[in-house]
């Protein structure tokens, strides 16, 4: 079966143009290995990154604690199904650590 690209797949196609490189290369290889569903979920959590990021800004952290802990689920979720998601991750934590405690 042929490799499938944004010209070939909806959701590659979507995504292309709104997320980053490594998000987007994460994103091909999950769904060349038939994992569209697990593909979903990164873009959920890059979402979520996004949004927890809009309210550390805005000092709305109330929201960005609750946000953290549906990232921290959606996270161990997909590290329980082998995926690489080492820059998640690391966006993750620098995320966490801005928040006052």
């Amino acid at each position: 079966m042929a490799k499938r690209n944004s010209r070939n797949n909806d959701l590659l196609k979507e995504t292309k143009n709104t997320t980053t490189p490594k998000v987007y290369s994460l994103l091909v290889s999950l769904v060349n290995e038939d994992k569209e569903n697990l593909a979903e979920d990164v873009l959920k959590i890059d979402y979520l990154l996004t949004y927890t990021n809009n309210c550390i800004k805005d000092k709305d952290f109330k929201e960005a604690k609750y946000t953290l802990q549906i990232l921290d689920r959606r996270i161990e979720n997909l590290k329980k199904q082998s995926v690489d998601i080492d820059h998640l991750s690391n966006l993750y934590d620098k995320l966490n650590s801005q928040i006052k405690k």
